[in-house]
């Protein structure tokens, strides 16, 4: 297989190419993933050993992450899977997503029913006695994974930090909770536990916008640095300390929070209709870097502009960075796709369609899957298909941070409509979570960027690799290795992450709100 991954060759890959061919669409877009598997893909045998050959080497670093004595996993670690250097802090992300991580291995065969187990109970039980917000039943962001005590100092370990509840974080864990209670039996009861306490209330407050918004999260005590909004959205316990700050769109990952809002009964639908599809088309949000078209629709009473940007003659619904964690994550749980498909039906195959346009026609990088990862050249940083991001500042697709802007018609003129693009920086995780829709593709990308581009190791793939450079970021980060294994789980495992989440009362409490709405995302 060579470097390059041209398009023609995409199109020739098979029937799940029609995602990027000119296949008859459902409601005005691309087929749903349904439609594409029906069509055809089935993997082959060599399709089923290298992708049971990396869920292997990737559970091999989440067990080098894990601490022995806590089952709590650490945020990151280096290249190392033998010698495993810890980051000394993990959140409840990152714990969830060793949860489910756990799930996957066993349905794959890669552990026992008895080791799963093991490990499910051991972690669930150092949470049940970690010190939290008790009146709210959720996690501090910070904990030591080798303690289980709640870290006082920020993760670089440079300054004092008030321990933050995080809205997004704390509903990550309370989706692998909800895994576990129907996947695992043996842990129901002590998964159970944990969610019954968890009262999503705290964060939503119905007076931030007609039909209200979730907030980021809060503190139990006011931080010495930060203005906050002193208040108990829940009415339960004493006053909380809020972060001024609300989750207002609604194609990032904190749509999850909601989602698990309305499973758990705990918030109301309106909310999800409170958020944008995109900012308004007038000259008064012209700082965004392009225009918007769409139509004005009412859902439950509320006015939501179905908005779209357009990319390479696609209209899609962007997310916050253009990234693929913000539209795709959630759609690990909640199955979006076949939920609502007039709107993520046709979105988030037009978004998989988008990045591999974007890295193989557009930037002409060869590889494709842009998401938040660890920077190539050390740190930590934003990737993403920028011309898809509402953000102003972009999440760049290459380490010399190339940002497009287009403008915004009749308001102002782009000031630079036509990037060239540089070092592009792919991120394995973000190929894994597109494979429920362009199967063969992506593991067409990965398989190269595995055998030509080097990025894969005892662990398997490191985090991102910059491919004209060949600078890669080798180390390994608990959530990017827990969705390549939630990923794996649902195409390979018959939606084995969606089916354990999304129970009759779930799908009873989400489908027919989302189900309801319509995207004006498609093909022009």
């Amino acid at each position: 297989m060579t470097a390059i991954i041209s398009r023609r060759t995409v199109l020739a890959a098979g029937t799940a190419a029609t995602l990027i061919g000119t296949a008859t669409p459902a409601f005005g877009g691309t087929p749903s993933p349904a439609e594409l598997l029906k069509g055809g893909w089935k993997p082959s045998r060599e399709d089923k050993a290298t992708v049971g050959r990396w869920a292997r080497d990737t559970w091999r670093s989440i067990v080098a992450m894990t601490d022995e004595h806590t089952g709590l996993p650490a945020d990151n670690i280096g290249e190392s899977v033998t010698n495993p250097v810890r980051s000394n802090y993990t959140s409840p992300t990152n714990i969830g997503g060793y949860l489910w991580s756990t799930v996957v291995a066993k349905h794959l065969g890669i552990i026992s029913p008895q080791e799963s187990l093991r490990r499910i109970t051991q972690t669930l039980t150092t949470m049940k006695n970690v010190v939290h917000h008790e009146p709210s039943g959720m996690y501090f962001n910070w904990y030591d994974e080798a303690t289980g005590e709640v870290r006082y100092v920020d993760p670089d370990g440079t300054k004092p930090i008030t321990p933050f509840v995080s809205s997004v974080d704390n509903a990550w864990f309370a989706c692998a909770l909800m895994v576990v209670r129907n996947a695992e039996p043996g842990a129901r009861a002590l998964a159970d536990s944990l969610l019954n306490k968890m009262n999503f209330a705290f964060y939503y407050n119905p007076a931030a916008r007609p039909g209200g918004l979730m907030r980021g999260g809060f503190f139990e005590t006011p931080p010495p640095d930060e203005e906050t909004d002193k208040g108990n959205h829940a009415g339960v316990g004493p006053d909380v300390y809020y972060r001024k700050f609300h989750y207002d769109t609604c194609n990032t990952e904190a749509r999850i929070a909601g989602y698990v809002g309305f499973a758990l009964d705990q918030v109301p639908h309106t909310q999800y209709f409170a958020t944008y599809r995109t900012f308004p088309d007038s000259c008064d949000w012209s700082w965004v870097e392009q225009k918007p078209k769409g139509v004005h629709r009412t859902y439950l009473g509320l006015d939501v502009f179905e908005g779209t940007y357009d990319y390479r003659g696609m209209r899609i619904v962007p997310s916050w960075g253009g990234d693929m964690f913000e539209s795709l994550m959630p759609d690990l749980f909640v199955p979006e796709s076949t939920w609502a498909p007039r709107s993520w039906g046709i979105n988030h195959p037009l978004t998989v369609r988008a990045h591999i346009e974007h890295g193989l026609d557009d930037a002409k990088y060869g590889y494709w899957g842009f998401s938040p990862a660890s920077n190539p050249k050390g740190g930590y940083s934003v990737y993403g298909v920028e011309p898809l991001g509402m953000d102003p500042g972009g999440y760049p697709s290459d380490l010399e941070g190339t940002n497009f802007d287009g403008g915004f018609e009749g308001c102002r003129e782009g000031t630079n409509p036509n990037p060239t693009y540089g070092d592009g920086v792919v991120t394995p995780h973000a190929a894994f979570l597109a494979m429920a829709y362009a199967p063969r593709q992506a593991i067409d990308n990965l398989s190269t960027i595995e055998k030509t581009l080097h990025a894969y190791g005892g662990g398997g793939f490191y985090d991102a690799v910059a491919v004209k450079s060949g600078l890669i970021a080798k180390r390994y980060l608990s959530l990017d290795q827990a969705m390549v294994m939630g990923a794996i789980g649902n195409v390979f495992g018959d939606n084995l992450v969606r089916r354990n989440f999304a129970s009759r009362t779930v799908e009873s409490r989400i489908r027919p709100l989302i189900g309801m709405e319509q995207f004006e995302s498609g093909l022009e």
